[in-house]
């Protein structure tokens, strides 16, 4: 029989707090790995087009110092993945600092293994070129200068890569962005564990607590062994039912019963979800389905435009009734002046009003919408530079402090929270890659280093 594995996931991510106290009935548990995901795609592209983490240094660096000190107590590896949010290699050597800095308080003395995901973007051109880079479904037409658009692409690490690192025999691995179940996976895998097992469980705990009760608890503990997995959340009033734990299929996924990682495809349909008592749930019939080719997933960001954004105020019942109409006709005049005055065709730029606490969400696709009592009209501008989206931004500021409904009325005046009432973004990023990269070789597009810090 395989010896079973058991890992310690204190959160959902680095910088969204763990239970101390659930973090320290897991460490009595014995865990042979300490695994927490630095970060994902869910805040937009900015964080990867910058290379930058969404969350605080101080908090993640209070956060991390307390992950290092448990693993000193257990003796076992401590693994983050996506590190600073978007796994990009700037991103992973901001946390690479914190961890030294961290050392340096605690007196600790590591060995650390450093997994880079970022890839170069001339070498996505040429394997683009050579055919070895596919659209996933629904993803958007790309060309040579749309990959060399980007300013970071990253590929998604998935099992293999990490069990690379952890085979190094390092007390923490760094890695830069990979798949939210690698850093779970990889080791059950390497010991021998049900795979489908392996990956099934490691879906389940890539947000700790998500899939219990009392998500905002964070800490859990997933057994891995021969036949399947067993979760079981550590906060207090925390449980993991057959309902909480198979609902996590849906998380983040278009298909509750398949999930795809490199290398192959996780399929549920045969799972049992069995409760062993009011905290704990055992799983067992998942099955891991090899593909015949190994990819990884990209993600690619880069600069779409710079924007400038107001913010003005209507609290007129005659304005407040009529906001989308008004707004629509300062829309259409503003967009006329700047093409007017600035020589602009109307495909470069816009100028988007969003009426916050109407429609600003969903706009045409609403269904439910109250009477309120004032609406906040937010404009946006974006434009191919930062001084013509200002420009134009300061073209749109007399339209919402003075612009009538009609040229009968009396002129009205509206509220400005803010001056200047026009303020720069700077640069915005979109997404350029929804695409995977075929590899011979899982280390191929994948870097790592072991460095000693403390």
């Amino acid at each position: 029989m395989t010896d079973p594995v058991r890992i310690l996931v204190p959160s959902g991510a680095l910088g969204l707090n763990y239970d101390k106290a659930a973090l320290a009935r897991g460490l009595a548990l014995k865990p042979d790995l300490i695994a927490i995901d630095g970060g994902s795609t869910d805040s937009g592209p900015s964080y990867l087009g910058r290379g930058v983490s969404k969350y605080s240094r101080t908090s993640t660096m209070v956060e991390w110092r307390g992950l290092m000190e448990a693993r000193a107590e257990a003796g076992v590896p401590l693994v983050i993945g996506t590190a600073g949010t978007c796994g990009a290699d700037s991103a992973l050597d901001w946390m690479l600092e914190i961890t030294r800095d961290c050392a340096a308080e605690l007196g600790q003395r590591l060995k650390v293994a450093v997994l880079r995901s970022s890839q170069p973007v001339d070498a996505i051109a040429a394997a683009f070129a050579a055919g070895r880079v596919q659209p996933l479904p629904h993803a958007p037409e790309v060309s040579a200068e749309t990959i060399e658009g980007c300013s970071n692409i990253v590929a998604l690490a998935g099992a293999e890569q990490i069990a690379a690192a952890l085979e190094t025999g390092a007390d923490i691995i760094l890695a830069g962005r990979t798949t939210d179940t690698a850093i779970i996976a990889a080791l059950p895998l390497m010991r021998g564990c049900h795979a489908g097992g392996a990956w099934h469980g490691a879906k389940i705990g890539e947000c700790g607590a998500l899939c219990a009760t009392n998500p905002q608890s964070g800490v859990i503990v997933v057994d891995f062994d021969d036949s399947g997995f067993t979760v079981t959340p550590l906060a207090d009033g925390a449980h993991a039912t057959p309902h909480t734990v198979s609902a996590h299929m849906l998380y983040e996924n278009s298909d509750p019963f398949i999930l795809y990682e490199p290398g192959g495809h996780l399929d549920v349909t045969g799972a049992t979800y069995t409760a062993l008592d009011d905290t704990s749930v055992r799983v067992t019939g998942s099955e891991w389905v090899p593909s015949d080719r190994y990819t990884v997933k990209l993600e690619g960001a880069g600069i779409q435009g710079y924007q400038c954004v107001l913010l003005a105020l209507l609290r007129d019942p005659h304005y407040v009734a009529h906001a989308a109409d008004w707004a629509n006709d300062i829309r259409a005049k503003c967009g006329a002046k700047v093409c007017d005055r600035l020589g602009l065709e109307e495909d470069a730029f816009s100028i988007e009003l969003r009426l916050i606490g109407q429609n600003a969400s969903f706009g045409a696709l609403e269904t439910r919408v109250a009477d309120p009592v004032e609406i906040g009209v937010l404009g946006i501008v974006t434009a191919q530079t930062e001084a013509l989206a200002e420009e134009i931004g300061k073209m749109l500021n007399p339209y919402l402090l003075h612009h009538p409904l009609t040229q009968q009325e009396e002129q009205p005046t509206f509220a400005f929270p803010f001056s200047p009432a026009e303020m720069g973004r700077g640069a915005v990023y979109g997404f350029r890659l929804n695409h995977v990269l075929e590899l011979d070789d899982p280390m191929a597009a994948f870097q790592l280093e072991v460095i000693e810090i403390g």
